[in-house]
């Protein structure tokens, strides 16, 4: 019963396989702040999690899905408006707002690569049991919070569940994504509802509108329909009520003598222990969520698109805290600071271990100190050794090669144009002395073609290295103090004055404090000993 009441408290049906057949709305009961971080604790309390790989492509699948039914609820909502029919205060959410879904839809699309989620912890049971654990922490999120997002808020729900389970560097930087898709998850269920209610109350209003006509068949026709609805496969089970509730609304104020469909559905409802009042208000509180829901899911749609995420990741990242409380690791340029999380990473899923372990390990090899020389620098190989880190193959070899240096370049070429030219030769089918002259006036032609191949090679393989870099936001201090040499020849006053109006432009753009800029000038060659 507990893992029941887990479930149906992030507003999914009590049996795992009706994780994606579950046709509700993502709705579970409202929390406060405080209410939500103990809601952290519990779900970091019960989830076990395992890294294998999988459910990327399955969440593929559902984002493509949720677009077409998205694009198919905004259609129908269109085509009602068109056609003279009422639409409900959610429907209206939809219409207004489609450009914004469509946008978080091409977002999405945008920073999901196909083997993303593949990398990330799976959970090994409950109904999100082979997917990503952020998907459920999200999940968890969007029901208790009726999909209102607060930048705020959702940073104190992941500070409270990291208390008890940490998560990865790469979860939390999937945090906005998964939210984006949970999101579109609930709006497309709700749309779905939507158009499906619309659906219903138009069957109502044609039921209604022939029996005011005096149409002899009206009751019959009812009560086809409602039983229609009422059945054991029917896809909506609100549905009876929605029709019920629309026939009410449209007769109000008739009298049950004069109007047989009006004392119809007074008998039914009363034969169901409810009444007209009843079955009138669980309509409008079950419209007004709707509403309610689908107004929160455009507004946070737009707030998270202005949300600064490096920012988040960083407030709440366990690994950064650890760098932080180690070194003035803030003081860092956002590049170089994630140079310094994604070898953590790298380390941590080659040596099997935790990204804490991996931290730990390289803040004691520098003494509690910059630990950048063992994650990014020269004595990475050492932290590798520590930690039992598996080099792959692709890495030893470029690792291999660049060691090899300006020899391992001159060798690739040697060997690219011998496998050319030979290729050539065999094509041509000759022998002999006409083999050998053919190799010689070939041998240039080769060369080029081995050296291109080899730079091809090698600019696709080696990725240029970026270097450290501080963030310096209030400029450079004293301490740091840099001068900046511009060389420059300078052939007659009129450059001098050009080179030292650019020379105010550099230092204008320059991010300020200790820093100067001077020309390092030098005439150009001249005939004469002298010149003026």
């Amino acid at each position: 019963m507990k893992r029941v009441w887990f479930w149906r408290s992030l507003g999914l049906a009590a049996r795992p396989t009706d994780f994606w057949q579950d046709r509700h709305a993502i709705r579970a009961d409202l929390f406060g702040t405080e209410r939500l971080e103990h809601h952290a604790i519990s779900l970091a309390t019960e989830h076990r999690v395992a890294v294998v790989r999988g459910s990327g492509r399955a969440l593929s699948r559902r984002l493509k899905d949720n677009a077409a039914a998205l694009l198919a609820a905004y259609q129908e909502s269109a085509a009602s408006l068109r056609a003279g029919h009422a639409i409900t205060p959610a429907a209206e959410w939809l219409l207004d707002n489609f450009h914004t879904v469509d946008a978080q839809l091409r977002q999405i699309e945008a920073d999901l690569p196909p083997d993303y989620y593949h990398q990330l912890p799976k959970l090994q049971d409950g109904p999100f049991a082979g997917y990503p654990r952020v998907l459920e922490l999200a999940w968890a999120y969007v029901a208790h919070t009726d999909s209102l997002f607060s930048a705020a808020v959702l940073t104190r729900f992941v500070e409270a569940y990291q208390t008890v389970q940490p998560l990865t560097i790469g979860e939390l930087w999937a945090i906005a994504i998964t939210l984006r898709i949970v999101m579109i998850e609930n709006m497309r269920r709700l749309s779905t509802q939507i158009v499906a209610a619309q659906k219903v109350r138009t069957q109502a209003d044609q039921v209604v509108d022939q029996a005011i006509a005096g149409y002899p068949g009206g009751l019959t026709l009812a009560e086809s329909l409602v039983a229609g609805l009422t059945h054991a496969d029917a896809p909506d089970a609100d549905a009876p009520d929605i029709f019920c509730a629309q026939v009410a609304k449209r007769l109000r104020g008739a009298d049950p003598s004069e109007t047989p469909l009006l004392g119809w559905l007074q008998d039914r409802l009363q034969k169901a222990g409810s009444s007209i009042e009843a079955i009138v208000m669980t309509a409008q509180h079950r419209q007004g969520a709707t509403n309610i829901t689908m107004r929160n899911l455009v507004t946070s749609m737009r707030l998270i698109s202005e949300v600064d995420w490096a920012e988040f990741f960083e407030a709440v990242s366990l690994i950064d805290a650890s760098l932080r409380a180690a070194f003035d690791f803030a003081a860092m340029d956002f590049p170089t600071r994630n140079d310094y999380r994604t070898a953590i990473e790298i380390l941590a899923r080659g040596a099997k271990c935790s990204e804490a372990s991996v931290t730990e390990a390289a803040l004691e090899v520098a003494g509690h100190g910059d630990p950048g020389a063992s994650l990014i620098g020269g004595e990475r190989r050492a932290l590798e050794c520590n930690l039992g880190y598996a080099v792959p193959f692709h890495l030893a070899l470029r690792r291999g090669m660049r060691r090899l240096g300006i020899a391992g370049y001159l060798i690739g070429i040697g060997v690219a144009s011998a496998l050319v030219l030979a290729a050539a030769l065999l094509a041509t089918g000759a022998s002999g002395w006409a083999l050998v002259g053919l190799a010689l006036t070939g041998a240039g032609v080769a060369v080029e073609a081995g050296m291109a191949l080899v730079n091809l090679a090698v600019t696709r393989s080696f990725a240029p290295k970026r270097l450290p870099a501080l963030e310096l936001l209030s400029g450079i201090p004293s301490d740091l103090r840099v001068l900046v040499a511009v060389p420059v020849l300078l052939a007659n006053a009129s450059d001098l004055h050009d080179q030292i109006e650019r020379l105010e432009v550099h230092y204008l753009s320059s991010i300020g404090g200790a820093v100067s800029f001077a020309l390092l000038s030098d005439g150009l060659d001249a005939a004469t000993e002298i010149t003026p």
